[in-house]
């Protein structure tokens, strides 16, 4: 982490804290060295900054050189270290205009801040050791969260329960490690077999552990991105009606004429407080129409990397070669059958279902809006079963952190082979510390700079 260090924290950035537009007020926030000089230059209230006590909020005016205001202003000063990036802190709120906002921020660049990155006062907050890269990576995790469950799986995580499991599991490893050496460099304290297979016990008891936390990672994807669902099915069985029930808006164009959508429609959905990441997509079916032909192979591709697919039959018509043609297609994933036109005749049964693909068969209608509870119910149980205990449970939702996990189970079980084959003990030693370095990825204490600049990237300016 040294070269991300260097350099890095000796000047004082700026940037604007809050969404771009019109609204009340607009946060310009400045952190570094130079936070308060910058201030005492173009603030002019009641008290000379030097005489601003700490997270204290002061009126005044915000001016440029020649003294004419830019913006009535409420100043709040934090003194380090007990700001979120532990530097002096200035948060400005302007008002609301983008006009005014942009004025303030450019009479403190002028003044010796510069334009701070994506994410970058998160990024000092992790440098300066407030907090540690997966409370880091929370941060977004909060500021994106769409439902009760996302927002209280990264408050968990932001107070930093992962990174205490984490570290707990790393000084499991280097207390094995310390007593490993000195059986090395003490050959008349050699270790006997009864010691080895302790170890052996030891290190099976804490991959079983991290295996635990391992198996979360599916439940905790599916939990903070929602689930990837393809609403699937020939031309005209209602596929964009049934999207706009469960979005309860007219979102996707309803007509009589088939092949009407011609792209992936991709919408948010929370259905019992479980997010879905919706697709509606063009109707598969042959065509000689290129612009339809490009819908019907993105509807595939959509299909083939979605955790659930909802395919949508036309109750009113009898099985067709279209429809048993996308059944087998999707023969190996998460599904839910929905039978729609339920108010009318039916000439489809469960039965002719059940036979060609397992799981759950509604019938619905798009019209009258039957079945659709009967559906979110499905969906719910179909991916949580009532056995998840927020409460009780870290959840990793992190395909980086996943990674690291799986390095680390993969690095403890080398250790017990090690052990089984009574090779070299020098050998477990290495393989112990490959896990405590994978397990260190994950808060940040052994990753390389590019690893973490790009995670940062991936923050919102001002954050």
């Amino acid at each position: 982490m040294s070269n991300i260090r260097s350099g890095f924290l000796e000047n004082t950035i700026a940037q604007i804290s809050t969404p771009v537009g019109t609204g009340g007020i607009s946060i310009v926030r400045i952190s570094g060295v130079d936070s308060l000089s910058i201030l005492n230059n173009i603030f002019r209230g009641k008290k000379e900054v030097s005489e601003i006590k700490s997270h204290t909020i002061n009126y005044g005016n915000i001016v440029d050189h020649n003294n004419k205001v830019l913006d009535e202003v409420l100043v709040t000063v934090m003194y380090a270290p007990n700001t979120y990036t532990k530097e002096n802190v200035v948060e400005i709120n302007c008002h609301g205009g983008i006009k005014s906002v942009q004025a303030v921020l450019t009479e403190v660049l002028k003044n010796g801040a510069r334009l701070a990155e994506a994410g970058e006062f998160t990024k000092r907050a992790f440098l300066n050791g407030r907090i540690d890269l997966s409370q880091a990576e929370a941060v977004i995790s909060v500021i994106n969260a769409k439902t009760e469950i996302e927002q209280e799986i990264a408050i968990k995580q932001l107070k930093g329960e992962l990174s205490k499991k984490v570290r707990s599991f790393r000084e499991k490893i280097l207390t094995m490690v310390a007593h490993i050496e000195a059986s090395i460099d003490y050959p008349e304290h050699d270790m006997e077999d009864s010691n080895l297979l302790q170890v052996k016990e030891s290190v099976s008891d804490l991959k079983s552990q991290i295996k635990k936390l391992y198996d979360t990672a599916d439940s905790g994807k599916i939990l903070m991105n929602g689930i990837e669902t393809v609403i699937l099915g020939k031309p005209n069985v209602g596929k964009s009606s049934l999207l706009n029930v469960l979005l309860d808006e007219e979102r996707a164009i309803v007509t009589d004429i088939a092949g009407t959508t011609r792209d992936v429609l991709q919408e948010h959905i929370s259905i019992e407080n479980i997010a879905l990441k919706i697709a509606d997509t063009a109707g598969i079916r042959e065509t000689d129409n290129e612009i339809e032909k490009i819908g019907v192979e993105k509807s595939r591709q959509q299909a083939q990397k979605a955790d659930l697919i909802l395919l949508v039959l036309d109750g009113s018509r009898e099985l067709e070669k279209q429809d048993t043609d996308i059944i087998e297609f999707m023969s190996d994933k998460k599904s839910i059958v929905l039978i729609n036109k339920s108010d009318l005749n039916s000439k489809i049964s469960h039965s002719d279902i059940s036979k060609k693909i397992s799981g759950n068969v509604i019938a619905i209608s798009t019209k009258d809006r039957s079945g659709i509870d009967t559906l979110k119910s499905a969906i719910k149980e179909m991916f949580y079963n009532d056995e998840i205990a927020l409460n009780d449970e870290i959840f990793i939702y992190s395909l980086r952190h996943k990674a690291a996990l799986e390095r680390t189970i993969s690095s403890l079980s080398f250790v017990i082979n090690t052990i089984d084959s009574a090779l070299g003990e020098d050998l477990l030693t290495i393989d112990l510390m490959d896990a405590y370095k994978s397990l260190g990825e994950i808060i940040g204490e052994t990753i390389e700079d590019d690893v973490v600049d790009k995670i940062f990237s991936e923050f919102c300016l001002g954050k």
